[in-house]
């Protein structure tokens, strides 16, 4: 069954349609009684039971709110703007460009999940300005990528979301103990960003002093970008992370306030708006058929034996804790290769969630380790999904070797972050214990 299901989605066939086939037809075999008509097959129920678990699940209804969110800030212009104003306020920086470029998106990350998204609008936005400013064509593919990357692990992630509802862990005490980790690895980048600035300034020419604009410009153009966005995003996840609304409220609200700052900056269109409903409808539907087709799938392999078979594969290896974290990780490494992130959640974590009770591993810590590992995937050649994006809308200049190796130092800082969350994983679990006990 997992050999087919690579293979299938190689091939090219619909991941979500795919594993319910699969599920379906082994399960058929499987539960096939002589004499017995083909609709009375126990498969039929367990795919009904499945489908209603899943389309149930309350910690859905959330995704298609922080979707829109993201879509209608991003066909606003609203980016556009917030990005203008970080970049004259980090003039006086070194790399100024490549660190408001890194800060933007980690902002735009905390209004959407979507990784495509983020790393296209700030190709067509950044890299254009930092190419033309005499910036190094690696380093500023790299922050246009790992930047984009972010929104993986930086809530109101949709990966922890889709994480949660599959393991049964609080999205709330995910996207708590989401926040250090993601902050240190944004603080990281600018600071590599600024390092290579200072120790080589010809690859981030600084801007001239007489170019700078003056105090009160920047301080106008920060609170009227900068700080609504901020505001916005701080209300929605401050009210998840204090326990004053669920995800799916705080989603909701930020949907609505993302179309009240869409009217505000003028921006606002019923093609807009049509064009974010649909988007919103297209991305949700494919989630939420993962979803059940990830559910009749693994319900199948769990039922005839495949789990078992993995759980006593796996203690025949006498792995320690740390052992068994380190094998898991490069298995998702290399699955985070040929596919997307969720496909990876949906079909594999199923497989690997019933193994954490054997090493006494808290689930909350695997799932914030996943997020940052699906991050380095998705910046490792050859398959660099991140890349791929930016190549789009990237000058044809500009190669994808130039990007992949523009990449490489940020996939370094990935790495090292993923080593300082094996060693201390208080990092990650220190703010749920104290907000949540």
């Amino acid at each position: 069954m997992l050999a087919l299901i690579v293979v299938a989605i190689m091939l090219g066939f619909p991941t979500a349609f795919t594993l319910m086939g699969l599920g379906m037809i082994f399960g058929y075999i499987a539960f096939y009684t002589p004499g017995q008509p083909w609709y009375q097959n126990v498969i039929f129920d367990l795919m009904v039971q499945r489908t209603y678990g899943a389309m149930t699940n309350d910690v859905l209804i959330a995704v298609p709110l922080f979707v829109f969110m993201g879509y209608i800030v991003e066909r606003a212009a609203i980016v556009d703007r917030l990005f203008h104003s970080i970049q004259l306020a980090s003039g006086a920086l070194p790399g100024s460009l490549a660190v408001a470029t890194v800060v933007t998106c980690a902002i735009f990350s905390t209004a959407t999940g979507i990784i495509g998204a983020v790393v296209t609008l700030m190709g067509l936005l950044a890299l254009g300005p930092m190419l033309r400013a005499g910036y190094d064509t690696k380093l500023a593919a790299g922050s246009i990528t790992a930047g984009g990357c972010l929104g993986i692990l930086i809530p109101p992630s949709i990966l922890l979301i889709l994480y949660g509802a599959t393991a049964g862990v609080s999205v709330v005490r995910l996207y708590a103990g989401a926040f250090i980790p993601g902050f240190i690895l944004a603080t990281m980048y600018v600071g590599y960003v600024m390092a290579r600035a200072i120790i080589n300034p010809k690859l981030c020419p600084k801007p001239p002093r007489e170019q700078r604009p003056a105090l009160a410009r920047i301080a106008w153009e920060l609170a009227t970008s900068f700080l609504p966005l901020s505001l916005l995003i701080l209300a929605v996840l401050g009210s998840i992370v204090f326990g004053l609304a669920t995800p799916t409220e705080a989603a909701g609200v930020g949907a609505f306030g993302g179309l009240l700052l869409a009217v505000a900056y003028r921006q606002f269109s019923w093609s807009r708006l049509k064009e974010s409903v649909f988007l919103t409808a297209r991305t949700t539907a494919m989630v939420c058929w993962l979803f059940v087709g990830s559910a009749l799938f693994s319900a199948t392999f769990a039922l005839l034996g495949g789990q078992q078979l993995i759980e006593q594969f796996v203690l025949g290896l006498n792995l320690t804790p740390i052992q068994f974290l380190i094998v898991s990780q490069i298995i998702i490494f290399l699955l985070g290769w040929p596919l997307e992130w969720t496909e990876i959640i949906v079909i594999f974590m199923p497989i690997f969630l019933p193994l954490l009770d054997l090493f006494n591993i808290d689930p909350l810590f695997f799932g914030l380790l996943v997020a940052l590992n699906l991050q380095t995937a998705f910046l490792s050649p050859p398959v660099a999904m991140a890349a791929f994006y930016l190549k789009g809308v990237a000058p044809p200049h500009v190669s994808l070797n130039q990007i992949f190796a523009g990449m490489m130092p940020f996939m370094g800082i990935q790495v090292f972050a993923m080593v300082l969350l094996y060693i201390w994983p208080e990092l990650a679990l220190w703010l749920p214990e104290v907000l949540y006990g």
